[in-house]
């Protein structure tokens, strides 16, 4: 029997095989952990959904291949797969050939078959020297002018050669030369350009398309305005003295956020192309840096939660996204979602709406100005944040009351409070 690549999310196209659990000739049981696959958003254990004996395996570690790809076969010891094997990749190449018009050269269809079945390429990295100055301890002929002993210290020194003027015959480098060496001018012509070049993963190839998609097809517009945020802040040091969990204050803008959002109901919205879907329930998209992009777990029914409720959610999910360890039902059906890079310094920026949403919410870094209380100039804590807005589904009118909102439960904590206990 053969084993395809399965689909494990919602936007999977191909997957890695990132560690086999079995090898060739190995006895496979119905549950066993077959592989590990990467996806565009994680890296999923793979059961086995029959018995027998693994008699091939379609890719090796480090490889992608498209979902519904030979991955495996299973059967009896001994038995010849190959049959089998040529039997599925025939019926898979037919209808490619048929869709494919007469017209096409063939050359281009052979290269992008090349490319999906080809291995993940190693990390490389390329040097190009740059020539050598006049000034330097070379000879006529090109070639460096150092004692066998010299070119050893420097090496474990990590010295360049080329930036050192040699003090013995003709210039020659010897081994007083590393001794005494201070550093130093180091000249142009010692410098090196280099690059590295690594494979896209599949998170990365899965953003790139999706947010192309949505910043190209949806028209953006965005909507700035700052928040006094002095209250939050004693309000959260107040709350953090007695709550379970440490609430952040990213915790305390999704409450926020979803108070606001239960206002404003056309905001929490998605463009379907033919229709606009208003949705009832508030599912808040959190997005999460990872070491190879971005990922967007979900706090379900974000309205009806707690203010401990979601600080233990945000932590949970956003440990299990960093890990990798996300499931689908972990970031499926956001409906609006909050980008926060206030944790960096960042002052303000704008984001790319996570589609289908039709809204998200861009949050800077809390920071200490002079703001005008009573006619008085004081010292104050404001906060920045940007709506970008899907102007098919959203007009600006709409995204500034939903703005107006959330700056009253912010600057208005006790508002939140009344919704729900901590």
């Amino acid at each position: 029997e053969i084993v395809k690549m399965p689909k494990l999310s919602d936007t999977m196209t191909e997957g890695v095989v990132s560690k086999w659990h079995k090898n060739v000739g190995d006895t496979v049981k119905n549950g066993d952990l077959l592989a590990e696959i990467e996806t565009d958003k994680a890296t999923m254990e793979f059961e086995s959904f029959q018995d027998g004996v693994l008699l091939y395996r379609g890719i090796e570690e480090g490889q992608a291949t498209p979902v519904d790809a030979v991955l495996a076969i299973l059967g009896k010891a001994g038995e010849d797969f190959q049959p089998l094997l040529d039997e599925y990749n025939k019926g898979m190449a037919k209808p490619a050939e048929e869709a494919a018009p007469a017209a096409e050269a063939p050359k281009a269809e052979t290269a992008n078959e090349e490319v999906k079945a080809a291995p993940v390429a190693e990390k490389k990295t390329v040097v190009t020297a740059a020539p050598a100055s006049k000034e330097e301890s070379t000879s006529t002929d090109g070639r460096l002018k150092a004692s066998p002993l010299a070119k050893a210290l420097a090496e474990d020194k990590g010295i360049n050669l080329n930036t050192i003027k040699g003090s013995g015959d003709g210039g020659r480098v010897v081994k007083r030369d590393i001794e005494n060496y201070q550093g130093g001018h180091v000249s142009l012509a010692s410098m090196e350009e280099s690059y590295t070049e690594v494979p896209v993963s599949q998170m990365r190839k899965t953003i790139a398309k999706r947010l192309g998609e949505s910043k190209f097809s949806a028209p953006h517009f965005y909507i700035t305005m700052d928040i006094e945020m002095d209250r939050c802040m004693d309000a959260r040091e107040a709350i953090n003295k007695i709550a379970r969990v440490k609430i952040s204050f990213n915790d305390i803008v999704i409450k926020a956020a979803a108070a606001a959002l239960r206002d404003n109901p056309k905001i929490n919205s998605s463009w379907l192309g033919d229709r606009i879907r208003y949705n009832n329930h508030i599912h808040i998209g959190m997005a999460v840096a990872v070491e190879d992009g971005l990922l967007v777990p979900v706090i379900r029914f974000a309205d009806a939660k707690t203010l401990s409720q979601i600080a233990t959610e945000t932590k949970d999910l956003g440990g299990k996204a960093k890990e990798k360890k996300l499931q689908p039902a972990d970031w499926e059906g956001n409906t609006f979602t909050i980008s926060n890079l206030g944790m960096f310094g960042v002052e303000e920026f704008t984001a790319i709406i996570n589609s289908p949403d039709s809204c998200i919410l861009a949050v800077g870094g809390i920071k200490q100005v002079p703001v005008v209380k009573n006619g008085q100039i004081v010292p104050g804590n404001t906060m920045r944040v940007t709506l970008s807005c899907d102007h098919r589904s959203v007009d600006g009118a709409l995204g500034a009351k939903f703005l107006v909102s959330l700056k009253n439960y912010l600057e208005n904590p006790v508002l939140l409070l009344g919704m729900g206990s901590i």
